[in-house]
């Protein structure tokens, strides 16, 4: 009969030999299983991130900010204003500083040392409108430049800093028309880890004034700051475990010791009058916990002169759309010129009401594993690991070594691995860094974060997929595959540092939370 195949002459049967399915179910299964484990090393690696929720000790008396019951003694714009360039000795270098003089004010005056953030400093671009304000208003005020020697992003000495500005503070107590006994310090952000150590060394500091001050030690600043920012910018709740670990580890090449700083000593010294300014719309300090420290520090040493001023919409350095609120110069001046007697004015605390929601606390210590040299040490190991194969193989191709190869039905799941989890660690970088933007600038992008971290995630569960693969034909046809790539040791060795360089870069994204876990 025509319609009878050989086969079914013969006996057997006229059916298609099953073909292995390209994903099984043994597939899913382990894949499953590997991207469980990373999600549990990424979670128990530790540190863990879980900020307290903050309840205030302090409260805001009256919304209205102006220091003391007389208003403000000499109005803004009083005086014409002159200023001068001198040059300030330092401890083996040199500054110049720019001092601002109201004209024809009668003296003695009280006068106000300027002390930079983060950042270079120059008197050109920096202070300009509060020392002018100052000046019109009948105050001397000294802006000098910033001593960037000694100062870089890794290294910095907040003490030794204070003692170069001390230096610029002997010049201005020597000034014409100052008055010694009124001479007082005004620092802003990073400046508020520096002026507390100034007034407690120099009794040449009659008062100070601290501008959206950190006060809590610069490693807790980081992580509350990046925290907040995290918060506004919306980005999935795994990836603020990283927080801890990026900003509580130990960077490759040592220094950054500035970071764990604790200004508290100093402050507990302090015996001045004390202004604190901060603006409800900063996110990146903690604004009322700030104070609450301050207070309590000072109290040790019987001071109480602490008056806190909240503005309504400002941003750090009391800024609303990049212009000073006007009402924080009014009082700036108020509260200097008002010294003695201002010192006690009430209402303390005055102001839009402020909000902080999370406690700035103290930040874990990554694992040797994640710290110093290990994990950025590991990340380009791997990326090295994975590729060194292809281009061995080239060489060995080139040179002739025609049977140089890998297994075929191992050499698209093993490029998927490789180039998977290199593509993911790229991606990470490349989130991190759209996320710090956001964040720094203080806006949102649900669409973008939220879809980025997804196809994050799903990149990295393709890369343990394709490892799946590449393990179950190594473990299931390991004599057959043994054979295929023994026609040379080059292929063994592609097959293993692509395994173990994708294992080391899979290792370092669990660490960093890509794999979904349900966990935070």
């Amino acid at each position: 009969m025509t319609g009878i195949s050989q086969a079914v002459r013969r006996g057997v049967p006229d059916v298609e030999a099953p073909r292995e399915p390209r994903v099984s179910y043994r597939v899913i299964a382990a894949g499953g299983a590997g991207v469980l484990l990373l999600g549990l090393i990424g979670v128990f690696a530790g540190p863990r991130w879980a900020p307290e929720l903050f309840t205030p000790t302090i409260a805001v008396e009256t919304s209205s900010t102006q220091i003391g019951g007389a208003g403000t003694p000499v109005a803004i714009g009083t005086y014409q204003v002159r200023t001068e360039v001198v040059s300030v000795q330092l401890d083996g270098a040199q500054v110049d500083a720019q001092v601002s003089m109201p004209v024809g004010a009668p003296g003695p005056r009280p006068a106000v040392l300027f002390v930079h953030g983060a950042g270079t400093g120059k008197y050109a671009r920096a202070f300009l409108d509060q020392a002018r304000t100052l000046a019109s208003s009948g105050v001397i005020a000294m802006v000098p430049n910033k001593r960037l020697d000694t100062y870089s992003t890794r290294h910095r000495n907040y003490v030794s800093m204070a003692d170069d500005y001390l230096r610029s503070l002997d010049v201005l107590v020597h000034w014409p028309d100052v008055d010694p006994a009124r001479v007082g310090v005004y620092g802003e952000s990073e400046g508020g880890w520096i002026v507390p150590v100034m007034a407690a060394k120099s009794p040449e500091v009659a008062f100070v004034i601290l501008v959206s001050a950190p006060v809590v030690p610069p490693r807790q600043q980081a992580a509350f700051a990046v925290d907040s920012y995290m918060r506004n910018t919306g980005v999935p709740s795994a990836l603020r475990r990283a927080i801890p670990r990026l900003t509580g580890m130990k960077l490759p090449g040592g220094g950054f010791e500035y970071l764990d700083f604790d200004v508290s000593p100093y402050q507990r010294q302090l015996t001045q009058p004390i202004l604190m300014v901060y603006g409800t719309a900063d996110a990146s300090m903690p604004i009322v916990q700030g104070p609450e420290q301050v207070i309590a520090d000072v109290a040790v040493a019987g001071n109480s002169d602490v008056t806190v001023r909240y503005y309504g919409g400002a941003a750090h350095g009391i800024r609303v759309a990049g212009i000073l609120a006007p009402d924080f110069l009014r009082d700036l001046s108020a509260w200097v010129l008002g010294l003695p007697g201002d010192a006690h004015a009430e209402p303390r605390v005055a102001g839009a009401v402020p909000y902080q929601k999370y406690q700035a606390v103290a930040v874990g210590a990554p694992r040797w594993y994640a710290n110093g040299d290990w994990p950025f040490g590991s990340v380009l190991l791997g990326a090295v690991l994975i590729l060194l194969g292809p281009m061995v193989l080239l060489v060995a191709r080139i040179f002739g070594r025609r049977r140089v190869g890998i297994a075929p039905d191992l050499r698209w799941p093993l490029f998927w691995m490789g180039a998977g989890s290199v593509g993911a660690m790229l991606g990470l970088v490349g989130y991190f860094y759209y996320v710090a933007r956001l964040a720094l600038n203080y806006q949102q992008a649900p669409l973008q974060v939220g879809g980025g971290w997804v196809l994050l995630r799903l990149l990295g569960i393709a890369s343990v997929l394709a490892a799946s693969v590449v393990g179950l034909r190594l473990l299931a046809k390991r004599e057959r595959v043994h054979q295929q790539i023994e026609s040379s040791r080059t292929g063994v060795f592609v097959v293993g540092t692509t395994v173990i360089g994708s294992t080391l870069l899979l290792l370092a994204l669990s660490y960093w939370g890509v794999f979904p876990l349900g966990l935070a």
